[in-house]
């Protein structure tokens, strides 16, 4: 299970009501913030997502209103008595934004491992079960979109376990995609388990012009997390020359993907009511949602049953 949180969905500035856009994942107690602006430990905090067990946060570009909260965010974690490293990956220009913001934050009670991404070459990051795949995006600066999929082993199948006359206090072991040793032989997961089965996939792009990076990444994804800067394409010229998607085009890149569904995040500050204007997405997606601060989803694996 994977478990979302669209804390903010603010472009530029915070306003009354709407935080600056960022992403919270969770899975198996491991969690995974993406993008970080001025007051995002608040927004966080109003969401009721904890602070500690976060073992990643992806930046997405330089510019404030995604990294500016990060010395806040960081003295925050501290208080919460945090030991553990923490890494913070982002593009090119990254390294030197947070030597100037970790001035105002010198002394932490953990350790932070900074990673340069170029988005010229695939790299993966992980965080527990997620695994994290940042990928270029066209913005007026280097700027990345982020691939979250938590994956599946395939079904245990009891009747090999019994062919190769295992015991069951053995089976969760090789369940768990452990290798075991049984008298002189050594039985692997891949002797007793199916083929991987489909996992969960979140795709997160702001600041961006519509690219095929997006479509390849978001192909098939539960979840698309898309900026929707402007509510239709009346302000197109204005997007396209500042690097931004209006409701439409993000709706466009969703369908084209076949996912299940979008959210729409990053509101200029001029869209007070982006709720209205949903239907200028749904005319093309049909299962747009306009995010709103706080918003929450638990993804479940294909074939797990709700509980």
């Amino acid at each position: 299970m994977l478990d979302i949180c669209l804390a903010g969905t603010g472009g530029m500035k915070p306003l009354p009501g709407r935080w600056l856009t960022c992403l919270y994942a969770r899975s198996e107690g491991h969690s995974v913030l993406i993008d970080c602006g001025e007051g995002t430990q608040i927004a966080l905090a109003e969401a009721g997502c904890n602070l500690k067990p976060i073992d990643l946060i992806c930046i997405t570009h330089v510019h404030a209103d995604h990294v500016a909260g990060l010395p806040g965010l960081l003295l925050s974690m501290n208080n919460c008595e945090r030991t553990e490293p923490l890494t913070i990956c982002g593009p090119a220009g990254l390294y030197q934004i947070l030597q100037g913001l970790m001035v105002v934050a010198p002394e932490l009670s953990f350790d932070v491992m900074l990673s340069e991404i170029s988005g010229e070459t695939e790299q993966f990051l992980s965080a527990g079960p997620m695994r994290i795949t940042p990928f270029p995006v066209k913005h007026r600066i280097p700027c990345l979109g982020y691939s979250l999929y938590v994956g599946r082993s395939g079904r245990f199948d009891p009747q090999k376990a019994r062919e190769l006359k295992l015991p069951v206090k053995v089976w969760s072991h090789l369940q768990n995609g452990s290798s075991i040793e049984i008298g002189q032989r050594i039985i692997t997961p891949d002797m007793v388990m199916g083929p991987p089965r489909r996992g969960i996939r979140v795709v997160y792009a702001t600041d961006t012009r519509p690219t095929e990076s997006i479509r390849d990444y978001g192909r098939s994804a539960d979840l698309m997390v898309l900026e929707g800067i402007y509510p239709d394409n009346a302000k197109l010229d204005k997007a396209k020359e500042w690097g931004h998607m209006t409701f439409p085009e993000a709706a466009a890149l969703a369908a084209s993907c076949g996912a299940g569904e979008l959210w729409l995040t990053h509101y200029s500050p001029s869209l007070t009511d982006p709720e209205a204007q949903i239907e200028n997405a749904r005319c093309v997606f049909p299962n747009s949602v306009a995010g709103y601060c706080g918003m929450k989803k638990s993804l479940r694996f294909p074939d797990d049953p709700v509980k």
